[in-house]
Formats: C-alpha cells, sequence, structure tokens
C-alpha cells in the first residue's frame, strides 16, 4: 500500500492528485501536437472540478498559470493565453506595513485610539462634544466585550483622559448608556423560546 506521505507533495490541493498525475503524463508526451491537445483537456477539467473559478475575471489565464505551475513550468505546449513566468509567480509580495501600535490598555483597540486622536484635533464645540460623549460609550461597549461582569463609569472616563492626554472630557453630568443595553441581547433566541412555552402553556390549560 502506498502512503501520501510517500508521494510526491500536492502543488495545488484544490485539483487533487489525479490532476497532477496526469499533467505529470502530459509531460512524457513526446509529439507537441498531442502535448497540446491533452493539456487543454486537462485545463477543462480542472475548470470543471474548481467551478467557482469561472466567476473571476480572466478565469482561463489563472487556470493555464495553475497548470504550468504544477508541471513546475517544464511544459512546451502552445497556449491560448501568455503564461506568468516562473520567476514573476515566485517572487514575494511586499510585507505589509501593520500598525506597530501597541495600546496600554489593548481590549480598547487602535481604532478607538485612532477616534481619540481625531477627537482632540476637532474644534470646540458642540460637534467634539458629541463626538467624544460617543467615544467613551464605544469605550464601554469595548471593555465590557473584554469583561463581561461589569465596569465603573469613572473608569472609563479616567481612561479617556488617560489616553486623549487631558485633551478629551465629558460634561459632570454626562451618563453613559446603561450595561445593559450592551449585554442584554447576547442571546436573541432566549426570549423567542420562553414566549413560545408560554404560548404553548397556555393552549394547555385552556384546552382542559
Amino acid at each position: 500500500m502506498e502512503y501520501n506521505t510517500a508521494r510526491e507533495d500536492l502543488k495545488i490541493a484544490t485539483y487533487g492528485r489525479n490532476i497532477q498525475n496526469m499533467i505529470s503524463y502530459v509531460k512524457t508526451i513526446e509529439d507537441k501536437a498531442k502535448r497540446t491537445k491533452l493539456a487543454t483537456n486537462v485545463v477543462a477539467l480542472m475548470a470543471q472540478m474548481n467551478p467557482n473559478v469561472k466567476e473571476q475575471e480572466n478565469y482561463k489565464q489563472k487556470l493555464w498559470n495553475h497548470l504550468f505551475y504544477i508541471a513546475d513550468y517544464e511544459l512546451d505546449i502552445d497556449t491560448p493565453v501568455n503564461i506568468t513566468p516562473k520567476s514573476e509567480h515566485l517572487e514575494r509580495p511586499e510585507p505589509l506595513n501593520y500598525p506597530k501600535k501597541n495600546p496600554k490598555y489593548k481590549h480598547y483597540g487602535n481604532i478607538i485610539a485612532a477616534l481619540i486622536e481625531k477627537a482632540k484635533k476637532t474644534p470646540e464645540g458642540p460637534e467634539k462634544k458629541a463626538f467624544t460623549e460617543s467615544i467613551a460609550n464605544l469605550m464601554k461597549k469595548a471593555y465590557l466585550n473584554w469583561n463581561r461582569d461589569s465596569v465603573n463609569d469613572q473608569t472609563i472616563f479616567d481612561h479617556l483622559k488617560e489616553l486623549s492626554g487631558d485633551a478629551l472630557k465629558t460634561d459632570d453630568d454626562f451618563q453613559l448608556n446603561h450595561t445593559s443595553t450592551f449585554i442584554i441581547n447576547k442571546n436573541p433566541y432566549r426570549k423567542k423560546r420562553n414566549n413560545f412555552s408560554k404560548n404553548k402553556n397556555n393552549r394547555y390549560r385552556k384546552s382542559r
């Protein structure tokens, strides 16, 4: 018995080992016309095995590129599209510049930190006041997503003050949204099931 661990690694698992074996066979054919014809048939079979590829732009280009990739670019055939060179296919993309910020309170995330910076640059007035209050409520929601128990509103105000460098603050009479507005709908089906049980019990009592 031959185990997969002893076989050649699959180049593209989507197409499976049979397609890879077919392409290996195509490489052994000496006649170029016959080799081209069989390769075209293999590409058509690859399209049948992966029908979603037809929804993509230039899907034929992608299929032929996959054929050559599986064949290690060792195919001398006539193709209806220009094959992407091996050097370009193997070229590594430029690394993405991910944010390197490391906020003190990670549960608030970089988005809230960015909002705080934007609010700090907003001119004083009703717009900045409403913006600051919205950020405070977002901070409370983020905190409760991290810690489901509870949070003292003063903690949120203190964190807002600290993270903004004393630049943002709310009015003394401002109140954050109640904790229940953030966590009351954790299970949206619970109420529906309870109502169903009540209705069922009521029908049962009426029938008696």
